[in-house]
């Protein structure tokens, strides 16, 4: 990782454990970023507040680690979907694929699957199975899906490109290409556990990744787009809302799988 890469890492990890400290009785005070600024180098770095490319994406990282939350559409390879992500505090997926009439819900280790008839038929009346593991499931598909594991690989990349305005969903956007290995890509992902880390290298596949990302006037991601050994494109709405919400089926209307993994979906 070249050095303003690392100071932005570096700044980023001040802010956050800065952000953690304060709801903690009897926790040490927050650091200063500008104090570690100047403790890591006296020459202008790129920061959450400068328009640098690096400054922007450290912004954009910073920007979903306050929202937490977005409604999502995406194509996932040859899979088109839509739903919800919350990617703070805990993991809780809305996942409808348009290939599959079952609904997918992950809430931080528990997975439901159905929600439709034949599900219903198969189960003997309950519309959902339960999936429950002490890791979380559909973690591959969660990262793909993920803003901050595609914002958090673009922040470590070393050469941020910007391309410019576009106009997207009627709004005018920034365009900002990182391309970085898979290894690099993953290897960013310190939020994962080492098993994530692999298993998400492992699906980028060979080659390079080439990550394009727009952001709007606010520095929210709008878009990102990653061709890796399969061509993603993910966007994103209501940042942030309260309105967003995903509950558990009834208890009622759900069949435990008894310890059996997830299949996998779509």
């Amino acid at each position: 990782m070249g050095a303003p890469a690392r100071w932005a890492a570096s700044l980023l990890a001040a802010v956050l454990l800065g952000g953690a400290a304060t709801g903690c009785t009897g926790s040490a005070p927050a650091p200063d970023p500008v104090a570690t600024a100047s403790a890591v180098s006296s020459s202008p770095q790129p920061s959450p507040t400068d328009r640098s490319p690096h400054g922007v994406l450290l912004s954009a990282q910073l920007t979903l680690h306050d929202a937490r939350r977005a409604e999502f559409r995406a194509v996932l390879g040859d899979d088109r979907a839509k739903g919800a992500l919350f990617w703070a505090p805990k993991t809780v997926l809305k996942y409808q694929s348009d290939l599959d009439a079952r609904l997918l819900m992950v809430l931080d280790t528990s997975a439901y699957l159905g929600g439709d008839q034949a599900t219903a038929l198969r189960l003997n009346g309950p519309h959902w199975q339960k999936f429950a593991g002490g890791r979380a499931p559909y973690a591959g598909l969660i990262d793909r899906l993920s803003p901050v594991v595609a914002v958090t690989a673009a922040v470590a990349a070393s050469d941020p490109v910007p391309l410019g305005e576009e106009k997207l969903l009627d709004s005018t956007v920034e365009r900002y290409r990182v391309t970085l290995t898979a290894e690099r890509y993953a290897a960013a992902q310190t939020q994962l556990d080492p098993a994530r880390r692999q298993a998400l290298e492992s699906a980028l596949g060979p080659g390079d990744v080439v990550l394009d990302l727009w952001l709007n006037d606010r520095d929210q991601l709008v878009q990102f787009r990653r061709a890796a050994a399969e061509v993603d494109t993910v966007s994103y709405t209501e940042y942030g809302s309260s309105a967003l919400s995903v509950q558990a089926p009834a208890e009622a209307d759900t069949a435990d799988a008894g310890g059996a993994s997830p299949p996998a979906f779509p």
